[in-house]
């Protein structure tokens, strides 16, 4: 779109009610899974500790966009449940790295299944079989428009 050039009302209109339905959506699904014992935040750093390996909290803070002390404060509480350990950084031993243990793993696992359980369920009782095949298509749309 060139830099002169708006939008259209149907762009504006897609935009807004995507964005509604997907923030929608995500505390819904988060919620499928929650437990009393440890916040979303915490959470979200056991999901992206099960994706990336050891790191470090400043790597860590990066990536949630919080203050180091304030992720030091989130991997201490998660330590302390048995959730996560620190280790040396066997390239630097000056730094720790931070890493889930078999019991945050299985955490970060249960609760994905609960979250995928929770959307199959309410996709299979409250949409019919051509619903679910829109809802198909329409993440193939989405999708394209999240790649580069």
């Amino acid at each position: 779109m060139s830099e002169n050039q708006s939008p259209s009302p149907t762009a504006v209109q897609a935009s807004r009610e995507v964005r509604a339905v997907i923030s929608r959506l995500r505390r819904r699904i988060l919620k499928a899974s929650e437990t009393e014992d440890i916040t979303l935040g915490q959470a979200s750093v056991l999901a992206r500790l099960s994706d990336k390996g050891g790191v470090t909290a400043s790597e860590l803070a990066g990536t949630e966009g919080v203050r180091h002390q304030s992720m030091t404060a989130t991997v201490s509480a998660l330590a302390s449940l048995g959730l996560v350990e620190r280790r040396p950084d066997p390239d630097d031993g000056r730094r720790l790295l931070i890493t889930l243990t078999a019991r945050g793993l299985r955490r970060v696992e249960e609760g994905r299944q609960a979250r995928t359980e929770w959307l199959a369920d309410r996709l299979q009782t409250r949409c019919s079989e051509e619903e679910r095949l829109a809802v198909i298509e329409t993440m193939a749309v989405l999708q394209r428009l999240t790649r580069d």
